[in-house]
């Protein structure tokens, strides 16, 4: 009798043409296009796409505002359930980087017609589990069938409005905290190629299902002065950081030794295991940055690698670094002072 042939189930990731947020537009063509939008603002619109900051914020009353964001990409790992869990991870860090508390979020689900529903459950019940941890209900959302699967949420939060913590706000003398380490996005990649180690893949995983939410809500707390915050995700720390630079018109510099890397992400980069996305940037901010002579292109790489999820980026006047320091301890952040912002044309020098 002959063997009944059954359909192989495809690998999460390899349905997916991107890991995670190295799947977003580039940089340079993001900025061409929206360079062509009228931004309009009303004196109720509070922040806006001018200074690609991380969500909208709009004032409701004179003490409350919304803070609105949206955000999926295609799967980043092969798990379903740890896929969902990125992906709203990764939605609501927009929210904790703007200062603001999440009320509720929506999914938004792309899923293609040849994968078993149940896959798309799990995906969902990741996406939950984070919803949970968050403390906010999921209140509905929108579906449509599509070649790649993705998954993603819009979150909705609030904030009041002289407390919104923006991308634009630091200042010369400030000094820059990073509370995750470097190189998901270079992970990811290694996981989808099938070369990332056992001890990788739960690394990375660790640090991309990790809510932001510990740090965003010490940042927001008062008890000190945060002049300019946002997270890293898709546009790298290099990207992320010359936005917050360009807004603020100063310039970064970054202490090389002090920026935490995931262990063995170096030698993937060394060994071409990039994605396309951190190529891009790097490309995108070179001429702006300055390495210091014979730095490998390798370790370029990992400064300007498309995280997903990755760390919130704090500017921090100097005199409040330790206060800093003491309260991210205290709630279990893992941050490490990686630089300092100075007067100067707006870009970032690399040094150590």
């Amino acid at each position: 009798m002959a063997e009944k042939k059954t359909d192989k189930v495809k690998r999460l990731t390899e349905m997916s043409h991107c890991a995670g947020c190295a799947a977003k537009l580039r940089a340079s063509d993001l900025a061409q296009v929206l360079g062509g939008l009228k931004s309009t603002k009303g004196p109720q619109a509070l922040v806006g796409f001018s200074t690609n900051d991380d969500a909208a914020v709009y004032r409701l009353a004179p003490g409350m505002a919304v803070v609105e964001t949206v955000d999926f990409f295609p799967p980043v790992v092969d798990d379903p359930f740890q896929f969902g869990a990125i992906a709203a991870a990764n939605a609501l860090s927009d929210i904790y980087a703007m200062g603001a508390r999440p009320l509720f979020a929506l999914n938004l689900v792309c899923f293609p017609d040849e994968l078993p529903l149940k896959v798309l459950s799990k995906i969902l019940a990741g996406g939950q589990s984070k919803a949970d941890e968050a403390g906010i209900p999921i209140l509905g959302g929108h579906s449509i069938r599509d070649a790649e699967p993705k998954f993603g949420m819009a979150v909705t939060g609030v904030v009041h409005p002289k407390k919104v913590l923006t991308n634009a706000g630091a200042k010369p003398g400030d000094v820059l905290f990073l509370t995750k380490p470097l190189g998901s996005g270079i992970a990811t990649t290694a996981i989808k190629r099938g070369v990332a180690s056992k001890q990788l893949a739960k690394r990375a995983l660790g640090v991309m299902t990790t809510l932001n939410r510990a740090a965003g809500e010490v940042f927001a707390s008062g008890k000190f002065k945060v002049n300019a915050l946002t997270d890293v995700t898709g546009y790298g720390l290099l990207g992320h950081l010359l936005e917050m630079m360009t807004a603020a018109k100063a310039r970064a510099t970054l202490d090389l030794e002090r920026i935490p890397l995931i262990a063995e992400v170096p030698a993937l980069a060394e060994d071409g295991v990039v994605p396309g996305g951190t190529k891009s940037n790097l490309a995108h901010v070179h001429k702006k940055v300055r390495f210091p002579e014979g730095l490998p292109e390798c370790i370029q790489w990992v400064l300007a690698d498309a995280q997903t999820n990755g760390g919130l980026l704090a500017s921090v006047p100097a005199r409040q670094a330790l206060k800093a320091l003491k309260a991210l301890e205290a709630a279990g952040v893992d941050a490490a002072l990686i630089g300092e912002v100075q007067a100067g044309k707006p870009g970032i020098d690399v040094v150590g």
